[in-house]
């Protein structure tokens, strides 16, 4: 009886474990700028771009995507206890020891590097490491500790997955690829910076000196609805340049306008749950953004 029980025991602490490291790597976030990357290899191809590659490529990428994620998690432990909204993660929690979570996190660094490196292209393999070291020290050792800006600037690790899938395929760089930064690049300020509102007390709390708290929520709801209207003129591109047709076009500015419309709400007529409704709006924009993307490839190409 008491070795069943110690078996049943073992196995909960089992599963409770792998689900703190499985956390830890932030795998909402990671299937979104999966998906992204995937969209970039496909519209690479003139055709359906090889499986195997596409498999490969992503699982690579995502790896080091992870492990970006779990520096983080490391990284930010101590300001972590202090926020409502992520004092619950595995490491406040102590679920997950801080020299696990670095030897889980340069384990996944490893893994997807020796995969894109030897598998894919070492072009793709550098510019992942890059992306990664941009949002785990750039980003949150420096510029989130640093300046309001900080998610602007940073903005630019988290934009580069198309690039990556772009590159997994051709092995170069090319325009297009770039143009799919440029809207993941605008589309990031408004998505974090309505989070930020919601959670201005928490980041008071912390002492990071995000936009709301330095500048106030309402200049940062103005900045919300500036950087929608740049997105609504960066998202021409794609059909401006001949890369996307009039499905992309006519998705787009939907899609684009209605964030404009979440966010002059934001602005002029708010209610205590509107920074999040702007927040959980912007991510489906951008999933939906890059299916239609992805759809007008194939259908009108």
């Amino acid at each position: 009886m008491i070795k069943t029980q110690q078996i049943i025991t073992t196995g909960h602490d089992f599963i409770g474990s792998w689900q703190a490291y499985y956390q830890l790597t932030k795998p909402k976030v990671i299937l979104l700028l999966l998906l992204t990357a995937v969209v970039g290899m496909c519209l690479a191809s003139p055709g359906a771009p090889p499986l195997l590659l596409v498999i490969v490529a992503s699982l690579g990428i995502g790896l080091m995507a992870s492990a970006g994620a779990v520096f983080n998690h490391c990284i930010d432990h101590n300001i972590d206890c202090k926020m409502a909204r992520t004092k619950r993660r595995p490491i406040p929690q102590g679920k997950v020891s801080l020299r696990q979570a670095v030897y889980f996190a340069v384990g996944l660094a490893i893994s997807g590097m020796a995969i894109l490196w030897w598998l894919v292209n070492p072009l793709t393999a550098v510019l992942t490491l890059i992306s990664m070291l941009g949002y785990a020290v750039v980003y949150t050792v420096w510029l989130k500790r640093a300046t309001p800006q900080n998610i602007v600037i940073g903005g630019i690790a988290g934009a580069a997955p198309p690039l990556l899938g772009w590159t997994a395929i051709t092995g170069q760089f090319d325009g297009n690829a770039l143009l799919l930064v440029m809207i993941i690049f605008t589309w990031t300020p408004p998505h974090f910076w309505a989070l930020a509102i919601d959670r201005c007390d928490d980041y008071k709390k912390s002492g990071l000196p995000m936009l709301p708290v330095t500048h106030g929520i309402e200049f940062t709801k103005t900045m919300i609805l500036l950087y929608t209207v740049l997105l609504m003129a960066v998202g021409l591109m794609p059909f401006l340049t001949g890369m996307s047709g009039w499905l992309y076009f006519v998705g787009s500015s939907l899609l684009n306008w209605g964030f404009f419309v979440v966010a002059w709400q934001l602005k002029y007529t708010p209610e205590k749950r509107t920074p999040m409704a702007v927040f959980k709006y912007s991510i489906y924009h951008l999933m939906i953004l890059f299916i239609i993307i992805l759809l007008d490839h194939y259908l009108m190409g």
